[in-house]
């Protein structure tokens, strides 16, 4: 199921990239006094915390109405289980259970409509998005802090055997669990994921200036891999089962940039 889920994410890029007419630079519309745009976006989403990701758009003009754009996004990607927890006799705070950081990195091809034209220097402008592309996910190990210090042999020695270890379920016990490990202690062990997603949204630009860009953009997007994504783990219960391979979200991209 998940492979025909993979299947359908990829002819929805295809189909996307088929609805667009096709023109070459020199036909960008003279009317609009620009052919090209520019963004940077700050990304929220639901399967991230404050803060999702960040990304950069490229939009050519076809003509009045529309526009093909390449983009590159980045964004984390949380288990919608996790919990925070803290260790009471350290004051250490860690996820419950999380054994990788899963970073997504997405390049998207897709096109634009414009569905109401705002004004010269006024109002807001309202376009349909569709697009896609390859997805690559990246499992980064979750390295946390472990006491092994013995207290039966020592009981009134202080933590002096704490070691920064990957956490896994079969080994390490919460009670022992000393803190988190900082972000990149494991960026060396990263694995690569392969995938595909699919995205629709609503971009509201609000930009007052002709060369000036500014918005938000809504939407949803789907995207799956080929195998489950290990975020976290439990001893009762297989990765597989725990962790998913296909994912849903709503987002909102906040941006800004500049035409010419």
């Amino acid at each position: 199921m998940h492979t025909r889920t993979l299947l359908l994410v990829a002819s929805l890029l295809g189909a996307v990239l088929a609805t667009a007419p096709s023109a070459s630079a020199q036909d960008a519309p003279e009317s609009l006094g620009y052919g090209k745009e520019l963004t940077y976006g700050i990304n929220f989403n639901s399967n991230a915390g404050l803060i999702g990701g960040a990304s950069v758009r490229s939009t050519r003009m076809l003509n009045d109405q529309w526009s093909r754009f390449w983009m590159i996004e980045g964004v984390e990607v949380k288990h919608p289980k996790e919990q925070r927890v803290g260790n009471p006799n350290t004051g250490g705070i860690y996820v419950q259970g999380k054994s990788n950081y899963l970073f997504v990195v997405r390049p998207s091809f897709g096109v634009q409509r414009i569905i109401f034209r705002k004004a010269p220097e006024s109002g807001v402008q309202i376009s349909a998005i569709a697009g896609g592309g390859p997805s690559v996910g990246l499992l980064m190990p979750y390295y946390i802090y472990y006491d092994y210090t013995e207290p039966a042999t020592r009981p009134n020695a202080g933590p002096d055997d704490i070691r920064a270890e990957q956490y896994d379920p079969s080994k390490h016990f919460s009670s022992r669990i000393y803190d988190r490990a900082p972000l990149f202690q494991g960026v060396s062990e990263t694995k690569p994921n392969i995938g595909a997603h699919a995205r629709g949204a609503f971009n509201f630009e609000y930009g007052r200036y002709r060369d000036a860009v500014a918005g938000l953009e809504a939407g949803v997007l789907v995207e799956a891999f080929t195998n489950p994504l290990t975020v976290l783990r439990d001893q009762g219960i297989s990765d597989a089962k725990l962790n998913d391979q296909v994912f849903t979200s709503v987002y909102l991209t906040l941006y800004i940039g500049h035409r010419n």
